[in-house]
């Protein structure tokens, strides 16, 4: 009978930390894993920690790409760790993009609040699937392919909240990813079929070098 009751004990125990409600991270413990953050202690968890104020106000366009991303990630926004999905503002001014580029832990799922925003991505075998996007619309990006977001025809800003599935998706522009870093110039010539004067150009404007 004690191994019966040792059994049950064990399923007992296992069920209860399955079923725990919430797990906000405790960020400031500069521990992450696959998993995610490891929880604060539940007594010092208030309605606060899962309310997050960061999406309301417009995010700054005034830069190289006219465009700004607000992130509700799991580093702005402790509750959803553990949780499988996070979420984002995406500003665009007119004329602003979002560069091809990935997010290797997530699908995105992108709603325009207000505006015409052209979208695409593309799929493993090169196919490229594009929709201008008005308010009201959805598309979703699949994990890991490269994909944008364009503010092309409009003359006014566009805006629109994205969602992930995951609370850290993570990011690579694949404009960064090529220019701004220290691979050495010729070889970014000889994989990309860019001349030099041009790799040079695109490095002095990301910031890379070699």
């Amino acid at each position: 009978m004690l191994h019966i009751f040792l059994l049950f004990s064990l399923i007992f125990s296992s069920t209860n930390v399955l079923a725990q409600d919430f797990c906000v991270a405790n960020t400031a413990s500069g521990i992450v894993t696959p998993s995610g953050y490891p929880c604060i202690m539940e007594a010092n968890v208030t309605s606060d920690d899962f309310a997050f104020s960061g999406l309301g106000l417009p995010g700054n366009t005034s830069n190289i790409i006219s465009a700004a991303v607000t992130p509700a990630f799991v580093g702005q926004y402790p509750a959803v760790n553990g949780l499988g999905l996070s979420a984002a503002r995406l500003d665009l001014a007119p004329g602003g993009v979002i560069p091809m580029h990935t997010h290797p832990g997530a699908n995105e799922l992108l709603y325009v609040v207000h505006g015409h925003i052209t979208c695409g991505f593309i799929s493993s075998a090169n196919k490229v699937y594009l929709k201008t996007l008005k308010r009201g619309d959805v598309m979703v990006f699949p994990q890991g392919l490269l994909h944008f977001q364009i503010n092309a025809a409009g003359k006014r800003p566009s805006l629109a909240i994205v969602t992930f599935s995951s609370p850290n998706p993570g990011l690579q522009i694949l404009d960064f990813a090529l220019f701004a870093n220290d691979l050495p110039s010729s070889l970014l010539e000889k994989s990309t079929f860019l001349d030099d004067a041009q790799v040079k150009k695109l490095k002095g404007v990301l910031g890379g070098t070699g």
